[in-house]
């Protein structure tokens, strides 16, 4: 990898934050700022392609986000449909693998029927990742896999003493996909948010005080040119 490949973050993570005071600055409905959040999400995408990142995962909804009103849940997800349906040709276009983490059982029934299809017509693209976090919280990840690695040593399978950090990142939900280099957060909100958060643990932090609706490919390369004037040691003292 050469000096340059190195300053750009193989992967990107994204709290999409501040829909909902977006709209209400402009004194329109909640889920208005959600459909801009789409476009910034579809802007992103391109960035990423753009500037050679090559897996983005968004915390599009969280496992908390299920006690807003109903309406506004039904609304992000038939939004989330849409999506879906409009960003398709795109995604064969570019060659982008849709994946998702997060409990697919609790998306209606309608949801989950588009989120498959559409994965599965992606899932022989190699070059870039789009990773939707749906119903996802990271602590029931982390709880999930120590189910399976108990559900392992009771069976006989597996040495407690054996138990390393690289086997409880196999148990995740994707534990084909390289940890995050960058974790961004707009709005402006200094909190992880129960995202990522074994992943997360030597990503770059980069909190911005743009409204996700208002964070576009301008943003996102500023972004990753702080990223490139870091220097990540990983523990050392280089």
């Amino acid at each position: 990898m050469s000096e340059e490949q190195a300053k750009v973050p193989q992967h990107v993570a994204v709290i999409m934050d501040g829909n909902g005071r977006w709209a209400k600055a402009r004194g329109w409905p909640r889920l208005k700022g959600h459909q801009e959040g789409a476009n910034s999400l579809r802007a992103i995408l391109r960035a990423c392609r753009d500037h050679g990142v090559k897996y983005l995962t968004v915390y599009a909804f969280s496992s908390e986000n299920w006690v807003r009103p109903k309406d506004e849940v039904s609304g992000l997800m038939s939004l989330l449909k849409t999506f879906l349906r409009k960003q398709e040709f795109e995604l064969h276009e570019n060659q982008v693998r849709l994946r998702m983490i997060g409990r697919m059982e609790d998306l209606p029934a309608a949801v989950q029927k588009e989120l498959q299809r559409v994965m599965a017509a992606t899932a022989h693209y190699t070059g870039h990742q789009l990773i939707l976090a749906l119903s996802y919280g990271s602590r029931e990840e982390i709880t999930n896999a120590c189910r399976q690695i108990a559900r392992e040593v009771q069976a006989g399978r597996l040495d407690p003493e054996k138990i390393t950090p690289q086997t409880i990142a196999q148990h995740l939900y994707l534990p084909d996909v390289p940890d995050p280099d960058l974790l961004i957060r707009t709005s402006g909100e200094m909190r992880i948010s129960n995202f990522l958060l074994w992943q997360i643990s030597y990503a770059e932090l980069y909190v911005t005080p743009v409204l996700w609706p208002d964070f576009r490919e301008p943003q996102f390369a500023e972004a990753l040119a702080d990223f490139a004037r870091r220097h990540r040691r990983f523990g050392d003292i280089q």
